[in-house]
């Protein structure tokens, strides 16, 4: 039983920093690839950054240079740091993990419940 919860979003101006965290939890071997996505009513889910095992990281295009994706395995977690917001920023933001949950390198991909980043003008 694994259980994946967000935390970090609200409101900031524009310009503004939020820094969101997403921690994963239960029977869990190790973590692959971590990932942010962002989705908005009537849109589809789109990649905000990812990170690998190895710390290598990659970002959309809209957020690159102002967002910056990091992981703690000790602590099973991936943040997003977000600087200067902008209000086309705000959405739901998803983290997405695959993790291993036996010694026989079974993975399980997981979504966290999304946390709410609104940026106002």
């Amino acid at each position: 039983q694994v259980q994946v919860v967000e935390s970090g979003g609200g409101l900031v101006q524009s310009g503004g920093s939020l820094r969101l965290s997403c921690t994963a939890s239960g029977t869990i071997f190790s973590i692959g690839a971590m990932r942010w996505y962002r989705q908005g009513p009537g849109n589809e889910r789109e990649l905000v950054a990812e990170i690998s095992t190895g710390g290598s990281t990659n970002y959309g295009d809209s957020v690159k240079g102002r967002f910056t994706i990091s992981r703690d395995d000790a602590k099973n977690t991936v943040y997003l740091r977000m600087d200067n917001l902008k209000p086309e920023d705000t959405t739901v933001y998803y983290c997405h993990m695959r993790l291993v949950i036996n010694e026989m390198g079974a993975s399980r991909y997981v979504w966290g419940q999304g946390t709410q980043v609104t940026v106002s003008s």
